[in-house]
């Protein structure tokens, strides 16, 4: 079952999803496509980077407990990568201390979602709603 842009709560916007464990992007990948999101995942920070270049998204799902490259290190990339400086960055990650959210901030990550989260709490994030 495939939804189009036109059912979509909002426009359709290009959403990376980076994170390592595949069920979690399966499912984040298939919420967000029912949104009407076009989507792209990679599955470590290396990985997020090149498919960044390359897909330009309005928006990364970022979990920060990646493997080799973390995600904090992938959101300061991304602050300073031309033509993705103002990609909107959501950490959505088990990382859930004051800390965490801290070092997120610090990175760049807009938002802060800690695993598990309300999916409908993401989309509003992902779609900017002003709430």
């Amino acid at each position: 079952m495939s939804s189009s842009p036109d059912d979509a709560a909002g426009p359709s916007l290009r959403v990376l999803v980076v994170e390592d464990n595949l069920d979690q992007v399966h499912t984040l990948a298939m919420l967000l496509r029912l949104d009407g999101h076009q989507v792209d995942f990679a599955i470590n920070g290396y990985v997020a980077i090149d498919v960044a270049e390359r897909f330009k998204p309005q928006v990364v799902l970022l979990d920060l407990g990646l493997p080799g490259l973390d995600g904090y290190d992938v959101c300061k990339w991304l602050r300073r990568h031309p033509g993705l400086e103002q990609t909107r960055v959501i950490a959505v990650t088990g990382y859930g201390t004051e800390a965490d959210r801290a070092r997120a901030r610090a990175a760049g990550c807009e938002h802060h979602l800690t695993k598990p989260y309300d999916p409908q709490q993401l989309l509003s994030l992902v779609r900017g709603d002003k709430r």
